[in-house]
Formats: structure tokens, sequence, C-alpha cells
């Protein structure tokens, strides 16, 4: 996952569905699909505080580079990333390559 990048989704297309949502999790270890399988999440548990935010800076820099932008919430010994697709109301492919990529870049 992490060999491909994010392309633009302008819509137009379904979301996932819950089984090939559970598919593509297992390439990205630690993320977890919420109740309605819209969306991917991942908390990473952190020892302070200049921890979790250099998380929190690692989650922003890959959206950034792959142009597809996460909900990134954290405070001391935490941060957590949600993840989906705005444009179709649920999750993509482009969503897997960004958690892949944040877990490359998290957990070397």
């Amino acid at each position: 996952m992490t060999e491909k990048h994010c392309t633009p989704c302008q819509g137009g297309i379904d979301p996932m569905t819950r089984e090939t949502a559970e598919r593509y999790l297992e390439d990205v270890p630690g993320w977890v699909l919420n109740d309605d399988a819209t969306g991917i999440s991942r908390l990473f548990k952190t020892g302070d505080f200049a921890k979790a935010q250099a998380v929190a800076n690692k989650a922003g820099d890959v959206a950034e580079q792959e142009d597809h932008h996460s909900d990134i919430r954290f405070g001391y010994g935490w941060c957590e990333v949600e993840i989906h697709t705005h444009a179709i109301g649920g999750l993509h492919e482009n969503d897997f390559i960004y958690a892949a990529k944040v877990n490359e870049a998290v957990d070397g």
C-alpha cells in the first residue's frame, strides 16, 4: 500500500462495503473500522504530550503529501487519527493508502 498514492476522488462512486473494508484492514495494523463501516481510525498511545504532538505532525505531513486529509486529535499521551473519503461519505482505497503511510511514518 505504501507504494501507491492517493488519487483525487470527485464522488459519483459507491463507498466500499464492510466486507471489502475488512479485507483492506489486514494491510493496516492498528486501524479499526467504525461501527457503520464509513471510516477507520487508529489511536496511538505515546508517553507524553510531545510524542503525541510528533505523531500528529507526522500524520499531518502524510495528509499534505497525499492531499488526503484526516481528522487528527491529540492530548497528553495519545493521538487519534480518523479518516474517510468525504466526497463519497465512506471508505475508498485512498483511506487505506493514507493509513499505511501514516503507519510507516509513525512506526518506522
